[in-house]
This record gives C-alpha cells, sequence and structure tokens, in this order.
C-alpha cells in the first residue's frame, strides 16, 4: 500500500521527491525493492509528523509534503491543491484538504477525520466527532445529507520546513491526546492550518474492512483503464 501511495505522489505536477520514512525494516526492504528513496528512523515517534521532521531536518527544501501511508487512493491533484497555498501566500505555513461527505455512516464513523473552518480557509477544529452537530436535524445511519455541510479531513500535510521543525519541538496539546489527531497541536498553540477544499475522493484505510473496500475500487479502476 505505501508504495501505492509513492506512485500516487510522483504523479503530482509540484512535488520533486518522494521518500518513505519508518521505523519498519519490512517497509523498508519493500520500498527499495520497488525503487523507493526511504530512510530509517527513529523508532520512538509519538506521531507521523515527528518522524517527518526527523527527515526533514537533513533536507534542503523549503516546503515539505507528509502523504500519509493510508490513503493509496490520494489524487496527485489532490496533493497539488495542498502544496498551492504555501506558493501563494508567504503567511501560510501549514495545509491541508478537505472533501465533502454525504453519507452519514461516513459522518458518524469515527475513524474519519471531519474538519470546519473559518471564512479565510483556515481549520476551526479537527474532530473524529461529526462536527458540526445539527442540533434540530440529528444524523439519521444509512441516509445521506446535503453536500456541503461536513468536510472529511484528508491524510495529508504540507508545511514550510522551518515550521515543521518548530511545530515538532512543541508540546502535545490535550485535545491531541484525546482525539489522536496530531494536528491539534498546532491550533492549540495558536497556528492556523489552511485547508483547501477538493472534489477528488480519497477513502484511506483504517480497518480491516476498509482494506477490501479499497482493493475493490482498486480492481474496478484497473477494469476501467484496460
Amino acid at each position: 500500500m505505501v508504495v501505492r501511495v509513492c506512485e500516487r505522489a510522483r504523479l503530482a505536477t509540484l512535488v520533486s521527491r518522494v521518500i518513505i520514512a519508518t521505523d519498519d525494516d519490512r517497509i523498508l526492504a519493500v520500498a527499495r525493492k520497488h525503487g523507493v528513496e526511504a530512510v530509517l528512523t527513529g523508532p520512538d515517534h509519538a506521531t507521523g509528523t515527528d518522524r517527518l521532521a526527523e527527515v526533514a531536518a537533513a533536507l534542503d527544501c523549503d516546503i515539505v509534503v507528509n502523504v500519509q501511508g493510508d490513503e493509496p487512493l490520494i489524487s496527485p491533484e489532490t496533493i497539488d491543491a495542498a502544496i498551492r497555498p504555501l506558493l501563494v501566500d508567504a503567511e501560510v505555513r501549514m495545509a491541508t484538504t478537505c472533501e465533502p461527505l454525504t453519507a452519514t455512516d461516513d459522518i458518524l464513523n469515527p475513524n474519519i477525520v471531519k474538519v470546519i473552518r473559518d471564512d479565510r480557509g483556515d481549520a476551526l477544529y479537527f474532530s473524529r466527532a461529526p462536527i458540526p452537530y445539527d442540533r434540530a436535524n440529528p444524523l439519521v445511519p444509512g441516509t445521506t445529507v446535503e453536500s456541503g455541510r461536513w468536510w472529511k479531513h484528508t491524510g495529508l500535510y504540507v508545511y514550510r520546513r522551518s515550521f515543521l521543525l518548530r511545530f515538532a519541538a512543541l508540546s502535545p496539546a490535550p485535545l491531541e491526546s484525546v482525539e489522536a489527531l496530531e494536528q491539534l497541536r498546532a491550533l492549540h498553540h495558536g497556528f492556523p492550518i489552511r485547508v483547501v477544499e477538493t472534489g477528488h475522493a480519497s477513502p484511506g484505510v483504517d480497518t480491516p474492512e476498509d482494506v477490501e473496500r479499497v482493493l475493490k475500487l482498486l480492481t474496478e479502476e484497473a477494469v476501467s483503464a484496460n
């Protein structure tokens, strides 16, 4: 799966180098077998961002993209969309993307992270809970809702390298620990996160059921290509 993620990242027009950061010798071996650059990191990182920062400290670059290894269907256009805010606005230090949710089962699923934003497009909060909570019309499992009210957070982040190193040195936030969402560390310490809307669905792999679903989608994609 991680090789597939790398293949998607390589297709992004704004990405010049793809590296797998891992503390697992098995993943390192698979990466090298498939000709993907990989770095073995320390084993004690609490989050993927901390692992990324270890690798980024040795890189000569201005912007670092973190595409999580459980995003085999991520669109290269989504990766590019997350990078662009840092190219056009010097004030943006961190960015990510979101995509619309319409299935209530997805909105209620704690494995699918939701995000709400302000008028600037910066994140107000990320949660595993169904935010916003519609008090007048509670969500009913198995139904669909209007697009544009609930948004899924895609599993990638883009950082200015200087900010990434600073971010990794910050103390973990209480809400970060409660929700198990590392991006809440940035919000807790007062750093905004730009969130770009994208129409490309990126179903992640968080459970065994997700593996079956993604394999089915990949099979259908291969059949369509032929």
